[in-house]
């Protein structure tokens, strides 16, 4: 029997997946549950499991290359005799139809820690632990040769490299530095995560004049996202707060690895917890209210493209474990590992350009949600004072997108009237 390995859809906005690397050749055995392929979706890379035995007998979609969710890119021989039937099946379809996975597809998806991959595209292809290794010794992985399955970088290469252990030739060297995002500059964390690739795709610097560089899958998928945001009724409404307090606080705890990110994130949900509409979503039907709190943060990746990590139930969570799981999903953005819900499932998001000295500016409602907040930086201000006097505050401008459909500007006003209480009066509440 012939089997298609078809194109997943491996989040719900998805409509096509890039091949970024095939770990199994065509010829070679295939066990259940192991990874054949590794696809990359909207805003994460996932390896791509079979469900059954056989043999890799053609590649219809090469690495580099992407297709359709559900078009066919490979096919599956159930035993080796069938190889040569399945070949003349790939070559006579000169233009397989994208056609819906059937129910009990050849393929599965599941993220899987140490599975093998194949260099592809210039790209070093190594376990997440070896990344992991790679950053905490400094080494450069663009310089190794992997002697794991199909040339993967494995954790003793990098051990070597770094002079860690006993390798013939193993010479030390030093990472690049990675282009910083959006996210402030943190601390180094215990939480273990997987890190960034150091190579990236063209970037504005390295383009030559007249050159049109293609968008990347996450580009393609932030351009839908914003033409679909187009059709939303929005308005804008801005507010001046007032960070002394906030910045003091800041200051206590920094050293205790706590992120103004964090700190941002966590003064708006518990407003949320105030003005539910907020955090709501249009539907035909009416406002859909949420269950939880989950506030997603705009995150600039370094090869093109944004994605917005979502810091989940933030209004339950300590400021002090919300700090460390921002820097987890950081780190794992960088590296395209994040789980679909780890950046799908934001009812609220946060666009903060303050850190690159940005005054003000307006942010692009996100496809379902009821609000974006975008945050200026803060700067010291010549306010009247109580008394009649002049005097210095720091104050920073934040403006808020909305949908109008079903939030209203004296909702939204109410919202920030909230917020800057909290952080101008009980900036204490955040620590609890």
């Amino acid at each position: 029997m012939i089997s298609e390995v078809f194109m997943p859809a491996l989040s719900s906005t998805m409509t096509e997946g890039k091949i970024v690397s095939w770990v199994k050749a065509p010829g070679d055995k295939i066990e259940k549950g192991e990874t054949v392929v590794v696809v990359e979706s909207d805003k994460a890379d996932m390896d791509v499991e079979s469900f059954y035995e056989g043999y890799l007998a053609t590649i219809m979609i090469p690495a580099g290359e992407s297709a359709a969710v559900g078009a066919a890119i490979a096919l599956i021989a159930e035993t080796e005799a069938e190889i040569d039937t399945a070949i003349q099946q790939a070559t006579q379809a000169s233009a397989p139809a994208a056609r819906p996975a059937p129910v009990a597809a050849s393929v599965a998806v599941a993220a899987v820690a140490e599975a093998p991959a194949v260099p592809q595209n210039g790209r070093t292809v190594a376990s997440p632990r070896a990344r992991k290794l790679a950053k905490d010794l400094r080494v450069d992985l663009n310089t190794l040769r992997g002697s794991g399955p199909h040339g993967r970088v494995v954790a003793e290469d990098v051990e070597a490299a770094a002079g860690k252990t006993a390798a013939p030739g193993a010479v030390p060297t030093v990472a690049p530095s990675v282009m910083p995002t959006v996210a402030p500059p943190v601390a180094p964390s215990p939480v273990v995560a997987a890190i960034a690739p150091t190579v990236k795709a063209a970037t504005p610097a390295s383009t030559q004049p007249g050159q049109i560089v293609p968008f990347n899958t996450l580009q393609n998928a932030v351009v839908r996202n914003m033409m679909a945001s187009l059709q939303v009724p929005t308005y804008r409404v801005g507010y001046t707060i007032t960070t002394d307090g906030l910045d003091k606080l800041y200051k206590q705890i920094k050293s205790k690895g706590v992120t103004m990110t964090a700190l941002l994130a966590k003064a708006v949900a518990l407003t949320l917890q105030k003005h539910p509409l907020l955090h709501a979503y249009y539907t035909e039907q009416g406002a859909a209210y949420r269950s939880a709190i989950n506030v997603a943060v705009a995150v600039a990746m370094d090869d093109g493209g944004l994605i917005t990590p979502v810091l989940q139930n933030a209004d339950q969570v300590d400021i002090y474990s919300l700090s460390r799981t921002w820097r987890d999903l950081v780190e794992r953005s960088r590296a395209k590992q994040l789980q679909p819900d780890e950046y799908s499932s934001g009812g609220f998001t946060l666009s903060n350009l303050g850190m690159f000295g940005v005054d003000r500016f307006d942010a692009i409602l996100p496809p379902g949600q009821g609000s974006i907040l975008a945050i200026g930086a803060s700067r010291p201000q010549v306010v009247a004072m109580p008394d009649g006097m002049m005097g210095i505050k720091q104050q920073m401008q934040v403006n808020m997108t909305c949908d109008h459909r079903i939030i209203y500007g004296a909702d939204a006003a109410a919202f920030l009237q909230d917020l800057a209480k909290l952080i101008e009066t009980n900036t204490q509440s955040l620590t609890l």
